[in-house]
């Protein structure tokens, strides 16, 4: 029996054409509250983005910056994982030796960028949003720093992440940039820290996503559904591919299953 499901925002419940969320997908999470079923969000995105997003509709809890910010429907905490301020201050002295490379911040229901380029003004238009205040690097300091934002290819990578942010790992879900959390963290980690406060099993969970970041979260859900839309390296995560999220594809699975 399916008690919880988690959904991913970005070309998941928010269609990457229309910037909103199908009515089919609006109906099936109403039907699947009326029955008892808890649904709930997994997303990259920062409390304040996710709000913009989805926060007209009503969820029993997020899991928000790909895990490492857990927190139920009023907004109570169940889990946050800093990155350690150690890689904060080797990334300020990599920034200073590469100023071009915009880094975004998240900190509390905060967000800042060190500097705006093609990149970052592309990855606003795909999700339609606004973007952060320029801040110097140095306010990364003495703050409790959830998830960074980094604005180069895979490429870059391994020197990254070898020599600058040794205790974090990178979540990609566009080529432009990575969503950068400490080493530990994913949708899977947040999945299980929500499970546990609202005393749910594991096997009794569906997960939906289309990207990247969400692979741990499709092969760790009691059922992992990936979106239509999805590359194909997310599908072989899944244990079943829908269709896209413009073709009522989260309605069509939960009545795959049996769940509506």
């Amino acid at each position: 029996m399916v008690k919880a499901i988690f959904f991913d925002i970005d070309g998941t419940l928010v269609s990457f054409n229309t910037h909103s969320i199908p009515e089919s997908t609006q109906n099936a999470l109403k039907q699947l509250r009326e029955k008892g079923i808890k649904v709930f969000i997994a997303t990259g995105r920062p409390k304040v983005l996710m709000m913009d997003a989805v926060g007209h509709l009503p969820f029993d809890g997020f899991i928000t910056l790909n895990g490492a910010h857990c927190f139920t429907s009023d907004h109570q905490d169940i889990y946050k994982g800093r990155v350690p301020e150690e890689d904060i201050e080797r990334l300020i002295g990599y920034h200073q030796q590469h100023p071009e490379t915009p880094f975004v911040f998240v900190h509390d229901d905060e967000w800042f960028i060190t500097n705006v380029n093609e990149a970052v003004k592309d990855v606003a238009k795909l999700i339609e949003i606004s973007l952060p205040p320029i801040r110097p690097i140095e306010e990364a300091r003495n703050k409790e720093i959830l998830q960074i934002m980094g604005y180069f290819k895979e490429d870059q990578d391994l020197e990254v992440f070898r020599n600058v942010l040794t205790h974090c790992e990178p979540m990609r879900w566009y080529p432009l940039f990575a969503d950068i959390i400490a080493r530990g963290n994913s949708k899977s980690k947040g999945i299980n820290h929500v499970l546990e406060y609202y005393g749910i099993d594991l096997k009794d969970t569906m997960a939906f996503g289309d990207g990247g970041n969400d692979i741990p979260m499709l092969g760790h859900a009691g059922i992992g559904v990936a979106m239509g839309n999805a590359s194909d390296e997310v599908k072989a995560a899944a244990d079943y591919v829908t269709t896209s999220v413009d073709e009522d594809g989260i309605m069509n699975a939960l009545k795959h299953f049996g769940v509506l």
